[in-house]
């Protein structure tokens, strides 16, 4: 961002948001917005209660196993997906129709069919996330250079030889792209997730604060999820950066 010449970090236009935030919070606008001194004085007051604890204690439980089985899913099935038609034909349809489709629509039924808890949470984590991590790593395969991968079978490299030195740094910056996406996404499910299923995690903070119109408290717990998602891609990004640089120079 730059101002009268000056260029500015990214992160300072959140200061003007957040004073037009406390500017419409204390003109009481509407009740649910209040000012964002009190949101960062409830932050405090959320972040050290034991229900709190427990809620970030699940939710990063669910989150992380469900994110495991999406990188190990999504980056198996679009390197095969890359590297055999075959699997890119029977595959390809389904990844991109659920990829395209609401998943939210499906978690009333995972709670039908394997009922409130943890694996409920971790499929939703999956089912949003692994399809674009598939995805992005298919793409990075299928642009691995042709004349690297003919060199290396001509000096007699081994499949796995060509997959572990070629393949897999030639894809790496999509499949780190996929991740991101993957990520951000996976929160998102994660979030809807224990929405409806309104009993454990960060779900039932979001619940019990709003049920109880507590929206200092609410905005508080909006801004974590909001902030941890961010930090997350960010990190990401920023390695994804690195290595596009590094694949480019190669």
């Amino acid at each position: 961002m730059t101002v009268l010449g000056y260029r500015l970090p990214m992160w300072s236009a959140l200061l003007l948001w957040f004073a037009v935030w406390e500017i419409m919070g204390h003109a009481e606008v509407t009740k649910l917005v209040p000012p964002i001194s009190s949101i960062i004085v409830a932050f405090g007051e959320v972040t050290s209660t034991k229900s709190f604890r427990e809620a970030i204690g699940v939710t990063l439980q669910a989150f992380g196993l469900g994110m495991f089985l999406s990188l190990a899913v999504g980056i198996s099935v679009g390197i095969a997906m890359g590297r055999n038609k075959v699997v890119a034909d029977v595959m390809g349809m389904w990844i991109n129709i659920f990829e395209s489709s609401p998943i939210s629509a499906v978690v009333p039924l995972l709670l039908a069919v394997i009922g409130f808890g943890m694996s409920t949470m971790v499929i939703t984590v999956f089912l949003f996330s692994v399809w674009v991590i598939a995805l992005d790593t298919q793409v990075g395969v299928q642009h691995a250079n042709r004349s690297l991968l003919e060199m290396a079978r001509s000096f007699g490299a081994t499949p796995r030889q060509v997959y572990t030195k070629i393949v897999f740094w030639a894809a790496l910056p999509e499949v780190l792209a996929g991740v991101r996406l993957g990520v951000v996404r996976g929160v998102k499910g994660l979030i809807i997730g224990q929405l409806l299923i309104a009993i454990v995690g960060m779900g039932y903070l979001f619940q019990t604060y709003s049920r109880r119109f507590l929206m200092p408290e609410f905005w508080a717990v909006v801004l974590i999820v909001f902030g941890f998602a961010y930090v997350l891609s960010e990190l990401i990004g920023l390695f994804e950066r690195r290595v596009a640089r590094y694949a480019s120079v190669r």
